[in-house]
């Protein structure tokens, strides 16, 4: 009778102790499949300045003769920017932070200005794997009369990265969850709404509160400086197959869905 018991109670165990988080394992984004915001993006490349009107914050008159400019604020990645003119249609772009390299960036338009390609090499803050990304826009809204070609309003057409920049593995540990990339990123938190630092980042006062909304839907919420600047609602599909990510970004005011799948 004991051992029948026992095994009656063990039987149970992988169901009960062992059960595998949807969450877990490791995902990548299918840029394809994700729906980026449509909410137009602001450049201005004229009279020897720069400015972004959708960066946030805002970044206004930097010059741009190629040489580091303080462009130091809260909430910014980076403290330096070089903006260097190529040529009518270009320009490279240097954001530093305390003297190291955050990204280097090439914005170049198609000889009728309708289109803009941003092509960048990313550098994680703790020097785990540089990554590239190239972002392609469709124009939107005019460049001003004498400005360069890469200014005026674009809406961000599609998406392509290496796949350091795409990946991501998560782990669920009792009441708390866990989530790392490859470019160095990674916090731990538990599922209690409190905040938990963010490491990797290149921005240092980073946090994150993760809290339960079911058995398969999480919401993570980014805080800069106290400030919310992120709220993600991350769903696993039934089949474990596929992850979605809601992206509420407070700051700028843009909602994407992102779609991961299991790898």
């Amino acid at each position: 009778m004991k051992k029948n018991l026992l095994w009656f109670v063990l039987s149970f165990l992988p169901a009960l102790a062992f059960a595998q988080s949807p969450f877990d394992g490791t995902w990548k984004t299918n840029m394809t499949a994700s729906k980026l915001s449509q909410k137009p993006y602001e450049f201005s490349l004229n009279n020897g300045t720069y400015s972004c009107g959708s960066c946030v914050p805002k970044m206004e008159n930097v010059k741009a003769d190629g040489h580091d400019q303080n462009v130091a604020a809260p909430g910014r990645d980076y403290d330096t920017l070089a903006v260097k003119i190529v040529d009518d249609h270009s320009a490279r772009f240097t954001g530093k932070k305390a003297g190291k390299p955050v990204y280097e960036q090439t914005r170049s338009t198609s000889q009728d200005g309708s289109t803009l390609t941003i092509a960048s090499m990313n550098y994680p803050a703790d020097g785990s794997q540089a990554f590239k990304t190239e972002v392609k826009f469709t124009r939107v809204g005019k460049a001003p009369a004498g400005a360069n070609a890469t200014s005026g309003s674009w809406r961000i057409q599609n998406v392509s990265e290496d796949e350091a920049g795409l990946t991501s593995t998560w782990k669920r540990s009792g009441d708390g969850l866990s989530m790392s990339t490859p470019t160095g990123v990674s916090w731990e938190a538990k599922l209690d709404g409190k905040e938990y630092p963010v490491k990797g980042s290149s921005y240092d006062k980073y946090t994150v509160s993760v809290k339960s909304l079911g058995d398969r839907s999480i919401e993570a919420t980014y805080r800069r400086d106290g400030k919310v600047a992120t709220v993600d609602k991350i769903t696993v599909s039934a089949d474990g197959k596929q992850m979605t990510i809601v992206a509420d970004n407070k700051l700028s005011g843009r909602i994407s869905t992102y779609i991961d799948e299991k790898q």
